[in-house]
């Protein structure tokens, strides 16, 4: 009984480490869609008028769009490789863990209670998700 609560709580603490770790995924994103915005009314500003009866070009501000998008996304490549890399490591451990829980201590998928403690978010009953219409 010990053994199994030690291995849900490192199984909550190894949830919890991954779920900062997507947080992190997702301020970058955050913060590459923030500067982008920011970028636009410079990058629509370029774009000059009707020229000798000729309109203008509207794949230029999809071109410059992105091109500095990838370049953005370029100075904050490795820090997203690095997270992506560490993410995938927690979700094997975290499968893992999951795994060496004893079958016999798991109730069945269609258990009405879903006391399985083991599962993943996703796998919950969705009474338990917030925002899910029992």
């Amino acid at each position: 009984m010990k053994a199994s609560s030690e291995r849900l709580a490192q199984l909550s603490r190894m949830e919890e480490a991954r779920r900062q770790t997507q947080r992190q995924l997702d301020m970058i994103d955050r913060q590459i869609i923030r500067r982008m915005t920011a970028l636009i009314p410079q990058l629509g500003r370029k774009r000059s008028g009707y020229r000798c009866g000729k309109p203008p070009d509207p794949s230029a501000f999809l071109e410059r769009y992105r091109s500095n998008l990838a370049a953005i996304t370029a100075e904050r490549q490795p820090e997203i490789d690095a997270l992506s890399r560490k993410l995938a490591r927690q979700d094997t451990a975290i499968e893992m863990l999951r795994s060496r829980c004893a079958p016999e201590s798991r109730p069945a998928r269609d258990d009405p209670e879903c006391k399985d403690e083991c599962r993943s978010p996703a796998d919950r009953c969705p009474r338990k998700r917030h925002g899910a219409a029992a």
